[in-house]
């Protein structure tokens, strides 16, 4: 299996003044973005007291951002790392990589916009929590 870096926040650039507004831009052969974007999706109106994700992924790099709103994203990596992210920047993005567990909770405001290396396969995904541990847990 590929090594891939721990889930981190990445800075999108944030262009732009008060008075006439912003724009943040990721580009597939520049920086900030670690992969070719092969599809887009994006979560909204979800009720607060909802937790989505709840799951990891074989293959699929993910990039997401609160276009609006605040998400707090947790992530697990195989070596049972647990971390906590809140977003609420437009301009910042957190990167989930391959074979990282994965839940969201969302403002209800929140418009999650997500950035995935791959088109959608559903053998790609992980849905089962022990599932994940047994296959991505470190051997002793």
């Amino acid at each position: 299996m590929a090594d891939y870096p721990a889930p981190h926040l990445i800075d999108f650039p944030k262009l732009g003044v008060p008075g006439i507004g912003y724009i943040s831009v990721g580009e597939n052969d520049k920086d900030p973005l670690p992969f070719s974007v092969q599809r887009v999706f994006w979560t909204y109106y979800t009720p607060e007291s909802i937790v989505r994700g709840r799951h990891a992924h074989h293959r699929t790099e993910q990039v997401l951002v609160a276009v609006a709103g605040r998400i707090i994203v947790t992530t697990e990596t195989a070596d049972g790392n647990i971390q906590l992210f809140r977003l609420e920047d437009p301009n910042v993005g957190l990167y989930v990589p391959p074979c990282a567990w994965h839940t969201m909770q969302y403002s209800h405001t929140a418009v999650q916009l997500a950035l995935a290396s791959r088109t959608y396969a559903e053998d790609d995904y992980i849905r089962d929590y022990q599932a994940f541990r047994q296959q991505w847990a470190p051997k002793p």
